[in-house]
């Protein structure tokens, strides 16, 4: 990868939430959401074409790989072949042929191990990209309705008879927003995602336990293994 594309990479991935917010409220959402998603569209879509050209260069190193050692083989055949019915020269030269494969393969194999640690690597900021992408979407989903009960409030309402509860609703909600609003610029999370975090919680720890309890099994059936 390029150290250009690289630079983009890391400034995308690296850019914070609420900083993101903070240039929201100075601009028209729309078009900083246009231009910020925009250009994390535009990385990951460079990012995927260095993958498939690398996933490419792969295929064609292991086809070559699988080719010269089929030839080897077949040369080995040939070679005793040629010993038998009293063709030394025929079999120099096959050989010849062998030496020449046998410095070949090892630098087609660093290259294969080097294509491999690329698509790796791609492959990974494609998805940290796409993580990058999703919590910008999600971050501007928030200010939508931080805006929305905002401009709700600055309209006013005026009470109706009866309708104290739903008041007291919208007014839960708006402090509601506005909590969420300050969690998220001082955090980087969305309110969304810190709820969702609170309703799994048990449901999490419970998840850890077991994988704990998991693992200390297995690495007693090891020592017991070890030790019989």
């Amino acid at each position: 990868m390029s150290d250009s594309l690289k630079t983009r990479v890391g400034r995308v991935i690296a850019g914070s939430v609420h900083a993101f917010l903070d240039r929201l409220e100075d601009q028209a959402p729309e078009a900083m959401m246009a231009q910020s998603i925009r250009e994390a569209d535009g990385v990951v879509a460079e990012v995927r074409h260095e993958l498939g050209t690398v996933a490419a260069n792969r295929h064609l190193a292991q086809q070559q790989h699988a080719n010269l050692n089929q030839l080897h083989g077949t040369l080995s055949t040939q070679i005793d072949e040629a010993i038998a019915h009293g063709r030394d020269e025929l079999a120099r030269a096959a050989v010849a042929r062998q030496l020449d494969i046998e410095a070949q393969l090892p630098v087609l194999e660093t290259t294969l191990a080097e294509h491999a640690r690329q698509e790796a690597e791609l492959t990974g900021f494609v998805a940290a990209l796409l993580a990058k992408k999703r919590e910008m979407q999600d971050a501007l989903s928030e200010f939508r309705k931080s805006r929305a009960a905002a401009t709700a409030t600055a309209s006013g309402t005026t009470a109706r008879p009866g309708a104290a509860g739903s008041d007291a609703a919208h007014r839960i909600g708006q402090a509601t927003d506005a909590f969420d609003r300050v969690y998220e610029r001082q955090t980087g999370l969305s309110g969304t995602a810190r709820g969702n975090s609170l309703q799994q919680a048990a449901q999490l720890k419970e998840l850890d336990d077991l994988v704990r309890d998991n693992k200390i099994a297995e690495r007693m059936a090891q020592l017991k293994a070890s030790r019989s």
